[in-house]
């Protein structure tokens, strides 16, 4: 026999508790789902989406506007989590902005079974993302502009790429590496390495080399980034194109609305400067 503990009404908890189980089912990250998360769901109406096999088995979640023409594109870098459905509102938002957005699974060779978006300890979720390296993961971004080039409904000289976390320091390095894009918008991404992280560079070594202004978009909450880091690199970026916008009332996965530290009025106001910035340079 089951035996209802409550049974003539619902606890604050067993909402919470429901409102997590719908969101895991539908796909976010089990990591660090908001007990009240209430994330944006994009409509895909007017829209293509879908997953596509780019070169090398690469594979990428691509939404795009369904009418005819080539349009501007951005390569949308998730966080430690793969591409789950956040990422995917994500690419559908910028779709609906015009834009092709293309996700690539950037740690699908080190997570066939993709089981990033189901882990809940950190420790097992590094040990997947960590074994995607820096020069790999720059291989897979150059496979993405190469294959994007080569579509009928990509204007091939209208290239941005942002990121998020993981993502966001991407987001630096591609922009030193790539003369292709643009414009690149890097949300909260690491500048410097930690410790034991030596044998890789970091966004701070390579602001001198950025080959396409950067907006960076970090919150002065962020306990994984100091805001003495973020200073560091604004002095680095002083006399280039690029930036950093630090909101002060902002934490550590501010625009990621499915997280406890969703933060939507530094989210709406960062995702508006960072479309004006990417229109400003041509994308």
């Amino acid at each position: 026999m089951v035996t209802l503990t409550r049974p003539d009404s619902f606890a604050p908890e067993d909402l919470a508790l429901s409102r997590r189980a719908m969101l895991l089912a539908a796909g976010y990250a089990a990591f660090d789902i908001g007990a009240n998360a209430q994330p944006i769901s994009t409509p895909a109406d007017g829209l293509v989406t879908g997953w596509e096999t780019l070169p090398g088995g690469l594979p990428a979640f691509v939404a795009r506007p369904a009418g005819k023409g080539r349009h501007k594109t951005v390569i949308v870098v998730n966080e430690v989590f793969g591409v789950h459905e956040w990422i995917k509102d994500v690419a559908r938002r910028f779709a609906r902005a015009g834009y092709v957005a293309i996700a690539p699974e950037f740690f699908f060779r080190g997570d066939p079974d993709k089981t990033l978006g189901t882990l809940k300890e950190f420790p097992a979720i590094l040990a997947i993302v960590n074994k995607a390296g820096n020069e790999q993961v720059m291989g897979d971004v150059k496979t993405t502009l190469d294959w994007a080039a080569a579509q009928s409904f990509v204007d091939a000289k209208k290239f941005a790429i942002t990121g998020f976390c993981w993502g966001g320091a991407v987001t630096w390095m591609a922009a030193a590496r790539f003369p292709q894009l643009k414009a690149g918008g890097a949300w909260y991404g690491r500048i410097k390495g930690a410790p034991g992280a030596e044998n890789r560079k970091w966004p701070l070594e390579i602001a001198g080399e950025l080959k396409a202004p950067v907006l960076g978009l970090y919150g002065a909450l962020d306990k994984g980034i100091p805001v003495a880091d973020v200073a560091e690199m604004q002095a680095a970026l002083k006399g280039t194109k690029s930036d950093i916008i630090l909101y002060p009332n902002a934490d550590h996965g501010f625009l990621a609305d499915y997280r406890p530290s969703y933060n939507a009025e530094a989210g709406t106001d960062a995702w508006a400067k960072l479309l004006a910035h990417f229109k400003a340079n041509g994308v």
